[in-house]
């Protein structure tokens, strides 16, 4: 009996906690764009500058040329 007299301060500080972590979350637009975030992991992004794996590849296969 003696416990819930610890047990009931310390849940409600906890969950004081937990109240103040999410509308932190929420001001700070951690839940603006859900959709986005959820479609993005979906979907390769196409980049002009990444280079061609197989082209990298055969341009190492190929013996170096000497100058003389």
């Amino acid at each position: 009996m003696d416990a819930i007299y610890l047990l009931i301060p310390l849940t409600l500080v906890l969950l004081a906690i937990a109240i103040g972590i999410f509308f932190w979350a929420v001001n700070s637009d951690q839940y603006s764009d859900l959709d986005k975030e959820a479609s993005r992991i979906l979907f390769e992004e196409h980049n002009k500058d990444d280079t061609d794996t197989d082209q990298v590849a055969k341009e190492n296969d190929k013996p170096s040329e000497k100058k003389k």
